[in-house]
């Protein structure tokens, strides 16, 4: 069973909930907006559903709540962030913002980031530029490894994601999110609390066998996409936004779903575009829709209803959200007021859509 509440009641919770454990208000309700813009799009595994995992961290120092982020060395369209250990949507938000001020001067800005934590949904911060009609890149060190180099047993790289947002007119935007992983681990935890059971491709045991069990993940490994090309894109994108910011990779990692206070150092970087830097912006946006719409309206194979664009699926899912509400399970629901009756926040079911 699921309840159906408004995105902006469910902002207005979480940043009650956030701002009564210490963050302030306006950082707290920068934090809520993106957690719930993650399950506007369809990302379920990395948005509200993760508040109880941040709180327990939070309490314990594993997060700061107050933070000092700042540009710790910079020059002409780069720069690089120390987040200071707060909350990763904060430090995110910081260096997309900052990312598109520089592309605003020198066409691109590319603004990388330590000590930050888990952010979200990949996806959130590749359209913070694409909403200044930018280009947006996104990609992160996992907040845990879950995946062995190709050919190994040993848990040395995440799930490492990224998101590309473009621009079109008259269509909607080309949104990629993916991480390096057939599967990201936010879907393994959702499948674990809706008692589910996994595809056989998603993990193996260390004997190499498929996993499909999602309570028993912690005995399993992360399978990469298509082989030996999702371990080597995980490793490099480990390299660009990890080492490359001095933030963490390989067994430096801290696994931040089991471990509540110490410092994860987790490492991103964001890209921002400017099109009409390198293009004329209308020429541009009206050629990915054309390009769009040669990709959709093309032959397709026996068994398929529709050829879709990266990022369809989700952009739709957010229209019907931001329209009819977004869904949580019952038990999720339950969690959550139990949350809120401790730290003497109103409970979410109070304020139903």
């Amino acid at each position: 069973m699921t309840q159906v509440f408004s995105a902006s009641r469910l902002t207005e919770f979480v940043a009650a909930i956030l701002q009564a454990e210490g963050l302030p208000p306006a950082d707290a309700a920068t934090v809520a907006g993106l957690m719930v813009e993650a399950d506007l799009l369809g990302g379920d595994g990395h948005g509200v559903f993760r508040l109880p995992r941040y709180l327990e961290r939070l309490r314990a120092g594993g997060f700061n709540a107050r933070p000092n982020i700042r540009i710790e060395r910079e020059r002409g369209a780069m720069a690089v962030v120390d987040g200071d250990n707060g909350f990763g949507h904060l430090v995110m938000k910081f260096c997309a913002d900052e990312a598109v001020r520089r592309a605003r001067s020198h066409g691109v800005g590319w603004v990388g980031a330590h000590h930050s934590n888990h952010a979200g949904a990949a996806g959130v911060y590749a359209m913070i530029p694409l909403a200044e009609d930018m280009i947006g890149l996104y990609v992160a060190v996992g907040s845990a490894n879950h995946m062995a180099p190709w050919g190994g047993l040993e848990s040395l790289l995440s799930t490492n994601p990224i998101a590309v947002a473009v621009p079109a007119t008259g269509r909607k935007s080309v949104l990629l999110d993916m991480a390096t992983t057939v599967a990201a681990y936010g879907k393994v935890k959702l499948a674990a609390q809706r008692g589910e059971m996994m595809p056989p491709d998603w993990m193996i045991d260390v004997d190499g066998n498929p996993l499909t069990d999602p309570a028993r993940a912690a005995e399993g490994l992360l399978m990469p996409i298509g082989g030996p090309k999702g371990y080597g894109l995980s490793l490099i994108f480990g390299l660009l936004a990890g080492t490359l910011n001095g933030a963490a990779l390989g067994r430096d990692v801290i696994d931040y779903n089991h471990d509540d206070d110490s410092v994860t150092n987790t490492g991103q970087f964001i890209v921002a575009i400017d099109i009409a830097s390198f293009t004329d912006l209308d020429r541009f946006k009206a050629e990915v829709a054309r390009i769009g719409d040669e990709m959709t309206g093309s032959a397709r194979r026996p068994g398929f209803d529709a050829i879709r664009l990266p990022g369809e699926r989700a952009l739709t899912i957010r229209d019907q959200r931001l329209a009819d509400g977004v869904p949580l399970p019952a038990s999720m629901v339950q969690k959550l007021d139990d949350i809120a009756k401790g730290c003497g926040v109103a409970p979410l079911q109070k304020g139903q859509a």
